[in-house]
């Protein structure tokens, strides 16, 4: 079993109220922060090699070292805890159980950046995680936890709940920043970027849910110990959020270096393919990364175990890698259609599109209308190498990353899955019917036997 530092007490009874999370270790970490200066609690981020867990992966302790410290300006955190591409669902996860592991993680990093005040910026839809962040901050401030002086250390700080709109183009954090102060949600042209000037034009550090609870342990254990769990420079545990044609699916707390096949097939984990299918893909990382075909999924192209951890996955570029993004891990049997599949995020990112940038505006409408041409039996095989064409044009061409996000799953997905989009050209009335099947994606796996 491998260890757990955010999900260690998530089934303990009553571990989302204070009283038991107290009881549990909590707020150890925050007494700890108090007692050293902010620089060295950014040190001992930085030491841990802890890199962002909403999907960019950056290193949070530099990203930190970045922020601007302008003598009697304020300085804000804000938590990203939007939470809106498709596949995943683990911060949601954990503020609904462990509120309290977020809770403690902004303080920690709100006192090492010098944010007096804080936001955790929730999407819309998520109501009842909403509240009970704002019963557990109400209950960390009863304790003496946020607000004036906290625990006697002459540190002062605010931490509020704000609701987004329910946009996925807010989990960028210049549109989330603009969001947050009442605009319309658009991306910021950078630079300058938020830690100069971010929130009403003050430095600004944007995190996700899952790495500002990361810091608990970090601080509790130290930057090195934490660095000693995983592989290479992915550190630490992550949260994996799993769906699709799997036989337990759920979120799993992993560390990182485990292998992509453990991980699928052991019961300790995902348990394999529901129904005794065959795998047939893979989006390892939510929607928005490449979609693997199974033999490239469980192993690297030289032929070697593909690991969960940010440099296996992404080993191969585009070609035969995928990334690692936000951890949203999404699996497809025998009988799922890659053509549908892949209109189905067109679908979704055209939807989604702030509408600022031509090519993500015109470019992901344009995919949607092709891919539904092809799923319903009016494509031609020109339609095909279009969708190439025009993915090339939208990527890398937008202001922020939704264009890319559009880009790569249909891009990768004829990249791998060629034959299949062909078919449904060649079978119009056949593929309205049934699927395309397994093909020669992957050759069948046997469950492993994982040995302690």
């Amino acid at each position: 079993m491998g260890r757990k530092l955010l999900l260690e007490h998530i089934n303990v009874p009553g571990i989302n109220t204070f009283d038991v999370y107290r009881q549990k270790g909590g707020y150890r970490a925050v007494e700890k922060a108090l007692k050293m200066t902010p620089d060295e609690v950014v040190e001992e981020v930085k030491k841990s090699g802890l890199r962002g867990r909403g999907g960019a992966g950056f290193p949070t302790g530099m990203k930190w070292s970045f922020l601007a410290k302008p003598e009697g300006v304020a300085r804000y955190l804000v938590c990203n805890a939007d939470e809106s591409e498709p596949g995943t669902f683990k911060d949601r996860f954990l503020m609904t159980h462990i509120p309290h592991a977020l809770i403690e993680g902004m303080i920690v990093s709100s006192f090492a950046l010098g944010a007096k005040t804080s936001y955790i910026y929730v999407r819309g839809e998520m109501m009842p995680q909403i509240r009970i962040l704002e019963r557990a901050i109400a209950e960390a401030k009863n304790a003496g936890f946020l607000g004036k002086n906290i625990l006697g250390s002459g540190y002062d700080l605010e931490l509020y709940v704000q609701p987004g709109g329910g946009a996925y183009i807010c989990g960028e954090e210049t549109a989330l920043l603009e969001s947050l102060e009442g605009k319309r949600g658009n991306p910021r042209i950078k630079p300058p970027f938020p830690a100069i000037a971010g929130l009403y034009g003050c430095p600004t550090v944007v995190n996700n849910v899952e790495s500002i609870a990361a810091t608990v342990p970090i601080i509790n254990d130290g930057g090195d110990e934490y660095a000693k769990i995983g592989i290479g420079r992915s550190t630490g545990t992550k949260l994996i959020s799993a769906s699709g044609n799997l036989v337990k699916p759920g979120v799993y707390e992993i560390e990182l270096g485990l292998s992509v096949e453990e991980f699928l097939y052991s019961d300790e984990y995902c348990g394999g393919i529901a129904n005794g299918k065959r795998l047939k893909a893979t989006v390892a990382g939510g929607s928005s990364v490449p979609v693997l075909p199974a033999n490239l999924s469980l192993k690297l192209a030289n032929g070697e175990p593909r690991l969960m951890s940010y440099e296996s996955l992404s080993e191969g570029g585009f070609a035969t890698g995928t990334m690692m993004g936000s951890g949203g891990f999404i699996a497809f049997d025998e009988d799922q259609c890659i053509v549908r599949n892949t209109w189905n995020f067109s679908r979704f990112y055209h939807h989604e599109s702030c509408g600022q940038c031509s090519p993500c505006r015109e470019g992901t409408g344009w995919m949607e209308k092709v891919l539904h041409r092809l799923e319903y039996g009016h494509g031609k095989m020109s339609d095909i190498d279009l969708l190439v064409d025009v993915s090339k044009k939208i990527e890398g061409n937008t202001i922020c990353p939704l264009g890319d996000a559009a880009a790569w799953p249909v891009a990768s997905a004829i990249r791998h899955f060629r034959d299949e989009f062909e078919w449904h050209v060649k079978e119009p009335v056949k593929a309205l019917e049934t699927n395309y099947g397994l093909a020669n994606y992957a050759e069948p796996i046997k469950k492993v036997e994982v040995t302690s």
